[in-house]
């Protein structure tokens, strides 16, 4: 299935996206696409309801604004240097465990909505993500056993602001968590979906010239080592999301570094799980941090 939240911001509502392509509300079945959701085994019985209710629910108008697929989670857990051409664009030697960090979930906004670039800042940056959206509760769980307590997949764009991340002291998560620095969607894709996460092309162009094009098959830690890594120190929720690096071509790797300004466009894409637009604007708060 293809999960979507559709609507005003705030007030989204739960919808599937059908094989032929017509979206769907599901809100008569299910409030949101929550923890509560996930915990008792939402997908399964959503799948159900869908095959006896596709041709009575009420179908979702073109053109209707899309959510994050997912309301907010507990925790949105981050990758750093995951791709090896990444590390080395960053000039940062690659990383023998996982570089873990976080991100504010008041960053999560929909796949298409506006990229605010935040009042003082010089360089806000770029990066496709594949995200992976956990479906049940992980401690502890052996690597073997880790795609089994996983829901689906998301595209993300992690924005960052690399002074903040870098030269501020402190850490990473400062400039990864500005409001609307992690665009999810425009669909959650659920496993059966996505049968192989390690080879999906993931791309991203600025102003219409590409600047990512990579593939998860490049992937340094793999999503098994990665959910059975990190629910080593701490459990992992249903809905909560990892989001597993990016590969080279961000702002900051090119010389001299390229930055997003007011007016850019922002477009990126995964196989299978769609394609977000941003467009930058100023921030409407005044002063600097």
């Amino acid at each position: 299935m293809k999960l979507i939240r559709f609507g005003n911001p705030g007030s989204e509502k739960p919808g599937v996206i059908l094989e032929n392509g017509k979206s769907i509300d599901t809100s008569a079945f299910v409030t949101n696409y929550d923890e509560a959701f996930f915990e008792s085994q939402g997908l399964q019985r959503l799948n159900a309801w869908v095959q006896d209710n596709a041709e009575t629910a009420p179908e979702v108008p073109a053109g209707t604004r899309l959510g994050s697929p997912i309301a907010r989670p507990s925790k949105i857990i981050c990758i750093g240097l995951n791709y090896s051409d990444h590390a080395k664009e960053s000039g940062m030697a690659v990383p023998k465990e996982p570089i873990i960090f976080f991100k504010s979930t008041t960053a999560i906004t929909g796949p298409n909505d506006g990229l605010v670039i935040p009042a003082g800042s010089e360089k806000t940056d770029w990066e496709v993500e594949l995200a992976v959206v956990i479906g049940k509760t992980a401690r502890s769980v052996k690597e073997d056993q880790a795609l089994h307590h996983v829901a689906g997949y998301m595209l993300h764009n992690d924005y960052s602001e690399r002074e903040w991340q870098l030269e501020r002291g402190g850490q990473w998560v400062k400039g990864k968590s500005a409001d609307t620095f992690a665009p999810f969607g425009p669909w959650l894709a659920t496993t059966d979906e996505i049968p192989d996460p390690h080879g999906l092309r993931l791309w991203l162009s600025v102003n219409g010239e590409m600047k990512q094009n990579g593939n998860t098959e490049n992937l340094i830690f793999k999503i098994p080592h990665l959910v059975s890594y990190l629910s080593h120190f701490m459990t992992l929720l249903p809905g909560d999301v990892i989001s597993t690096g990016t590969p080279a071509g961000v702002g900051l790797g090119f010389n001299p570094p390229q930055y997003l300004r007011v007016g850019d466009t922002v477009e990126l894409g995964i196989d299978g799980l769609g394609i977000q637009k941003q467009i930058a604007s100023g921030s409407v708060h005044a002063g600097e941090v």
